[in-house]
């Protein structure tokens, strides 16, 4: 028995956008999805309830920072990440590959793994397949990443060709290392660059291993959003269409959006969550920053076509106020408005699929949104 089911329910007519159900031993989700992402065992300043409310079916966890903090053994201990920190809904953790690629000032990478140093204290650690596998079995996540090289945006073919090549052998052993394939789902990430040949053979090596389920990294690292695309639109035809899609690091609404158009199911990001933080947010008609003076007397709601908690209950006014003042509360009620947002647009890119009208509600949502100006305000 598989952990991880994949259901196609419909693909769009109009783009080609999959519509489809994910089940997990902590229930089923639909998709596209976007995943809130919870790195230290929680969204921040969001309790479970509230992101229950908001519609969240799936959110992820970090497993290189709850190895740091508090110690992979103190959450096994409690009974597993969803007992920790009082979540039954699915859990997705990552294999810690982004962040030592991103937190390490230090890091030497062999075919047995990578030699870095902690971010907090500098102690010398090292993560390797096997380690990444123990960690989140121990973590008991839903769904497990393998454990993966993240090369920088720009590489050459030449240092891809090498990394692609190890990736897929650290897949290899992640697989061998996997001691709860019956409870957890591990799903293999295609590396390769912009380089079609590249992501052709680690598409083809992954596909090989029979994982439950496929993500696309090492995108939305810098890259510019037509490469992003360009890369999208020749790697997703090549993994298999009964298993879910994950394109990691993705949360800007267009390229949600764009990504579902390509093919993919699952997404997640921490930019709705950190943008709030600073004041930074998400309305149907573009980006707004609540700290600018304009709003000070501005008694009306973020965003009037949006019926969430912060929008139906507080003004604008009000959360510049707390926002300036560094209130806690002022981030929550941000942070609730971004998540909400998301997980509303990817409600309405799931419609606009059943009703075969992707293509159409992309370009009303652009046009709305501001997308289709020049120079644009992105995230």
């Amino acid at each position: 028995m598989t952990a991880i089911r994949y259901e196609l329910i419909k693909t769009c007519k109009q783009t080609g956008a999959r519509l489809g159900r994910v089940h997990t031993p902590h229930g089923s989700f639909e998709t596209p999805v976007f995943m809130p992402v919870g790195t230290l065992a929680t969204v921040k300043t969001m309790s479970p309830e509230e992101l229950v409310q908001m519609g969240a079916g799936i959110i992820l966890s970090n497993t290189y920072h709850l190895w740091l903090r508090p110690g992979q053994e103190i959450v096994e201990e409690a009974g597993g990440l969803h007992k920790f920190m009082n979540w039954d809904r699915a859990i997705l953790t990552d294999s810690g590959g982004f962040q030592v690629f991103s937190l390490s000032e230090f890091r030497k990478i062999e075919e047995e793994g990578v030699h870095f140093r902690n971010h907090l204290n500098g102690d010398k650690l090292f993560l390797s397949p096997e380690k990444a596998m123990e960690i989140q079995n121990s973590l008991g996540s839903d769904i497990m990443m393998a454990f993966d090289e993240c090369p920088p945006f720009p590489a050459t073919y030449e240092y891809m060709q090498k990394s692609v090549e190890r990736t897929s052998r650290w897949a290899e052993r992640c697989l061998n290392a996997h001691k709860r394939p019956n409870d957890q789902g591990l799903f293999g990430i295609v590396q390769g660059g912009e380089y079609e040949e590249l992501r052709k053979q680690s598409a083809k090596d992954l596909v090989s291993l029979d994982f439950p389920g496929y993500a696309v990294g090492g995108l939305s690292v810098g890259e510019p959003k037509d490469v992003m695309n360009r890369v999208l639109e020749f790697t997703t035809p090549l993994l298999p269409s009964n298993k879910p899609r994950y394109l990691m690091g993705v949360g800007s609404p267009d390229s949600l959006i764009d990504g579902a158009i390509r093919g993919i199911d699952m997404f997640d990001c921490v930019l709705p969550t950190r943008i709030a933080r600073n004041g930074t947010l998400m309305t149907s008609e573009g980006r707004l920053v609540v700290k600018n003076a304009k709003f000070a007397k501005d008694f009306g709601p973020i965003d009037e076509h949006c019926d969430c908690y912060t929008c139906r209950n507080y003004s604008r006014a009000y959360i510049r106020h707390l926002i300036r003042c560094d209130e806690t509360f002022g981030i929550r009620l941000t942070t609730y408005h971004n998540l909400y947002f998301l997980l509303k647009l990817m409600e309405q890119v799931r419609q606009a699929i059943r009703e075969d009208r992707l293509g159409d509600f992309r370009e009303e949502f652009f046009e709305r949104y501001g997308f289709n100006k020049p120079n644009a305000k992105n995230f």
